[in-house]
């Protein structure tokens, strides 16, 4: 079932991708966020 293979603790999951609630944080705190994440290598 895709519902159990990719959402665990409530939040969606897959091997490229990760979604959630960003709680109300304004965009610029997000974009921050994302900015200094480490891409796979």
């Amino acid at each position: 079932d895709i519902a159990v293979r990719y959402y665990y603790k409530g939040v969606l999951w897959s091997p490229g991708y990760f979604a959630s609630s960003c709680g109300g944080a304004p965009i610029s705190v997000i974009r921050q966020y994302i900015e200094q994440q480490q891409t796979p290598g």
